[in-house]
């Protein structure tokens, strides 16, 4: 195959990457910049929505299509469950104190990843994905469901901003976001939108984790990587900017599809690594990110 429908390669396997990428960003962002928590455990909720969509693919009878649609509406809700659970059990009474809340997170992470060890085992275990239909292109032929995954992305990041731009539920989390005591003298249960804003970004994390499952496979161990990635994108776009989260996962996921396919996948982290340094020392605050005053 020629360089340029290599490339195109690439860059078709680099957009499926950052579509992934940004869902589970997203969620990891929303939670920062509304609760200022860094979630460390936000890779084990990716992981145990894959893993869950395991069990419900394999036990539910019926076609693929129909078990895996169900595994995309019930795995995320349960994901999203654990997380309130946590929340309101752990990070509540730390009262989200920032040492506090990473430590805590990251006893749930070890808490995750080895239930799932326990009950799932140790073996990567395919998904069965709902279609297999190709795409038929002039040099190769491409996976249909690949394309499925980027456009149900794109659909659940739209239903985000909505939520968050232009619903009342959006204006009482922005306003926490501004500034909690003063929303909490207007009425606002803060502790109820803490909760529903960690379970938003566990549910996102599992529905990025459900749709890439059938792409590779579920593991207790596949929570480390988006984890690393999603630090690396919201680092990039700024710590609680949706858009600079957005930009950040395309620039990452398409840098990264392309590193992988003409050199290695490792070279690929590495480079994100060091422009996350970059960032760090020329613009602290991220590319959209607003500066303190």
């Amino acid at each position: 195959m020629d360089f340029g429908p290599f490339l195109l390669l690439a860059l078709m396997e680099g957009t499926v990457t950052a579509a992934v990428l940004a869902l589970t960003a997203v969620g990891l962002s929303l939670t920062f910049g509304i609760m200022r928590v860094v979630n460390v455990a936000h890779g084990e909720f990716f992981m145990l929505g894959a893993v869950l969509a395991w069990f419900v693919t394999h036990w539910m009878a019926g076609p693929p299509w129909l078990a895996f649609s169900v595994a995309l509406l019930v795995c995320p809700l349960i994901v999203a469950s654990v997380a309130v659970l946590a929340d309101l059990l752990v990070l509540k009474r730390l009262n989200y104190q920032p040492e506090a809340t990473i430590v805590a997170t990251i006893g749930l992470l070890y808490i995750l990843q080895q239930a799932a060890l326990s009950f799932f085992g140790p073996d990567a275990r395919p998904v069965a994905a709902p279609f297999s239909f190709r795409v038929q292109l002039p040099w190769f032929g491409y996976s249909g469901y690949k394309l499925c995954v980027v456009l149900a992305a794109l659909a659940v990041l739209a239903l985000v901003w909505l939520l968050i731009s232009r619903t009342k539920i959006g204006l009482v989390m922005r306003a926490t976001q501004i500034d909690r005591d003063m929303a909490r003298a207007f009425g606002v249960n803060v502790d109820n939108v803490y909760a529903g804003v960690f379970g938003l970004g566990a549910a996102l994390a599992a529905v990025a984790a459900v749709l890439v499952v059938p792409i590779q496979q579920a593991h207790y161990l596949m929570g480390g990587d988006p984890l690393l990635l999603s630090f690396i994108v919201v680092i990039i776009g700024g710590l609680g900017s949706l858009r600079g989260t957005l930009v950040a996962a395309v620039l990452i996921g398409l840098s990264d599809g392309v590193i992988s396919t003409f050199f290695a996948p490792t070279l690929a982290k590495i480079i994100a690594t060091l422009l996350v340094a970059l960032v760090l020392v020329f613009r602290p605050q991220g590319l959209f990110g607003k500066a303190a005053a």
